[in-house]
């Protein structure tokens, strides 16, 4: 079974790919990776990778959500950086969402990100 997750609480799909999927029998939730855009307005949110990886956070819980699940059901997630130096930064943002049992995670440097943002997060929960 597989269920595909949307919400206008996040932003829409700059490509041809779901914001979530659910499958599994609704145990497992793919999300697509978010960048720092409002819902509304469409437009970047923060100028800093620690401003932006808030604002892909917070679309991200709202991915969630519509999906019937919490950033607390996250088994996985992968960070794209276009730069490693903001490691930290991104860091200290990210462990205000997870606290607790943290999920598995990659951290990746890439060239170049959707819209040129500096992050974008992917996850996998199990709900």
């Amino acid at each position: 079974m597989k269920e595909l997750v949307f919400t206008t609480d996040a932003p829409a799909a700059v490509g041809p790919y779901s914001q979530a999927v659910k499958v599994a029998c609704g145990t497992m939730i793919f999300c697509s990776g978010q960048i720092p855009l409002d819902p509304q307005s469409g437009k970047i949110v923060g100028t800093t990778a620690a401003e932006q990886a808030d604002q892909v956070l917070k679309n991200l819980s709202a991915v969630l959500h519509a999906a019937g699940a919490e950033l607390k059901h996250v088994v996985k997630t992968t960070v794209f950086l276009t730069s490693m130096g903001d490691f930290t930064a991104v860091n200290e943002v990210y462990a205000k969402y997870f606290t607790l049992e943290l999920p598995a995670r990659a951290a990746i440097e890439i060239s170049r990100l959707p819209k040129d943002v500096k992050v974008e997060i992917e996850a996998v929960a199990m709900i």
